[in-house]
């Protein structure tokens, strides 16, 4: 038995979020510190990954404990419409291994971040360690899947400005 009216539980599922989640932002400002910029829910990439470095051919998947069903002490089963839950989060961890597999055959490397690692400072700090020191230290080719980005901005992201091969040279004055 729920605690909640039908209304109001369904106000309260209404306003959570698929994207830009605490943990996802809480990220997201860790690697932009570093220096690290990136691509936020790529639609055209498997399971549309909550981070994309694409210099590095590096996908960042924050995953909530909950929806996910992390082995800690957030991801709690529902004890109520077991039915309805047990399913569902099933299918859930299914699509995330089935997206995984995916992007690493497509030549992504995949990194899973679990909303319970980084909830704290210390925890935030130690995975962005991790990620800085799982990076090469030269970006390498972006694998298959990024075709909607103009050829402009390929070049920009390898560190080749679009006016230093496009435009013609100047003559001196």
């Amino acid at each position: 038995m729920d605690i909640y009216t039908p209304a109001k539980r369904s106000s309260i599922m209404s306003k959570i979020r698929s994207t830009d989640t605490k943990a996802e932002v809480r990220l997201r400002k860790a690697l932009f510190a570093f220096g690290y910029r990136y691509r936020k829910n790529v639609r055209r990439l498997p399971g549309a990954p909550d981070i994309v470095l694409p210099r590095f051919a590096y996908v960042i998947q924050v995953r909530g404990c909950f929806w996910h069903a992390h082995d800690c002490r957030r991801a709690h089963r529902p004890n109520s419409n077991a039915d309805y839950w047990n399913p569902k989060l099933a299918r859930n961890v299914e699509r995330d291994v089935k997206a995984d597999r995916a992007l690493r055959a497509a030549g992504w490397r995949v990194r899973v971040v679990w909303e319970c690692e980084i909830q704290s400072a210390a925890g935030l700090k130690d995975t962005v360690g991790l990620i800085v020191t799982d990076l090469p230290r030269s970006p390498m080719p972006a694998p298959q899947g990024l075709r909607h980005i103009s050829n402009d901005r390929v070049r920009c992201l390898f560190g080749v400005r679009p006016s230093q091969d496009l435009a013609p040279p100047r003559e001196p004055r």
